[in-house]
């Protein structure tokens, strides 16, 4: 089997300097200037790897910007407001947030658009999909880049294709697991390493695995630099006040598992073996990243399931709009799409909505 060239690169470097963390395998696997994934193909829709829930449906974008145009108001509606997505994908969600803004004149005039975005391939198809926007886009390499100022960012199905660090549990505690090679064959394998995990911040019974039977060979899962990002999130909030949403899927609290994985043309595949020519992921851990919040002085709401999400916004009522007096086929696309939104078996269940707020009220619907 041809070996991708990513791999070969990397098969050098171990040769050369040892075994990398899992984190460093990803962060080549996806941002590698000349082979990695985000930056040398569209990975989205039928034609891609996966499909995010802006592909699904208008209605989620619509959703996410009626949201936006809720927490406007709720900021006051401030003459200027920083409408921020980070990892973009093709530019459909923003697409169809913007729809929103053309029902509100005020808020259109306010909003400014940044599109957060690394890879020049992507950036050049959400140029694309938002050529006739109803207001001007900015790109930016990095969230530090965009004005200061009232903000509401969105970042959809971002969190997960952050590197996470990965620790296996020995008898001499939890040591970082690393992408090696096998001296048989020299395929990627994964071996711990000599690095050691900090348990002073983990929950007890994770910190003390005998008081829950977690064994050796046991994975747990960090994610500092999603936390870092959150907490520059919050941070930026704290100080100009906004929102935002964090929607990716994920667990709520803190646990033991392996949930790295690879996508081919929408098929799950060995994260280790065309490293550069497959999706890599890993689940969001929502109560890491609502502390990183507060860390931040920010204030953390939910997680809450996306079904849920979505059905409070109005999936439902938006979905009895779309089809009214259109034909059978019409209709019974859209019940699907909602099925494929908000059903628990899809992605109902497994996607969290996490909101971040620099005041202390909850956004709708997170209201108790």
């Amino acid at each position: 089997m041809t070996e991708t060239p990513l791999k070969v690169r990397i098969r050098e470097q171990i040769e050369t300097t040892g075994p990398i963390t899992v984190a460093d395998y990803m962060s080549m696997c996806l941002s590698d200037p000349d082979h990695g994934y985000y930056m040398t193909r569209t990975p989205f829709g039928s034609e891609g790897d996966f499909t995010t829930a802006p592909e699904v449906s208008q209605m989620f974008g619509e959703l996410i910007g009626a949201w936006c145009l809720e927490a406007w108001a709720d900021l006051g509606k401030p003459e200027t407001v920083h409408l921020v997505e980070l990892g973009p994908g093709r530019g459909t969600l923003m697409a169809d947030m913007l729809r929103l803004a053309r029902l509100e004149p005020a808020f259109a005039k306010a909003v400014r658009v940044h599109m957060v975005e690394t890879s020049p391939h992507l950036r050049d198809l959400q140029q694309q999909t938002l050529h006739a926007a109803p207001v001007a886009c900015a790109w930016h390499e990095t969230l530090a880049d965009v004005p200061e100022g009232p903000t509401l960012l969105v970042a959809n199905e971002f969190f997960d294709a952050l590197p996470i660090h990965q620790y296996v549990l020995t008898r001499e505690g939890w040591r970082e697991r690393m992408v090696g090679l096998n001296p048989e064959d020299g395929s990627f394998i994964f071996a711990a390493g000599p690095g050691r995990l900090d348990t002073d911040e983990l929950p007890a019974d994770i910190a003390n695995p005998a008081s829950r039977n977690i064994g050796p060979g046991a994975i747990l899962e960090t994610q500092p630099l999603s936390n870092a990002i959150m907490s520059e999130i919050a941070t930026r909030l704290k100080a100009h006040d906004g929102a935002a949403l964090a929607i990716d899927y994920g667990y709520e609290r803190t646990a033991v598992g392996d949930t790295l994985q690879a996508l081919e043309k929408h098929a799950f595949a060995d994260p280790l073996a065309n490293p550069g020519a497959a999706d890599l992921t890993a689940h969001v851990n929502f109560e890491a990243l609502a502390r990183a919040a507060a860390t931040g002085g920010a204030t953390a709401h939910g997680p809450m399931t996306q079904g849920n999400f979505l059905v409070a916004m109005g999936l439902l009522e938006r979905a009895g709009r779309l089809g009214s007096g259109k034909e059978h086929a019409v209709q019974e696309r859209l019940r699907d799409d909602v099925e494929r939104l908000a059903a628990p078996d899809q992605m109902g269940t497994l996607f969290k909505v996490l909101a971040v707020t620099g005041h202390t009220s909850p956004p709708r619907p997170f209201k108790t």
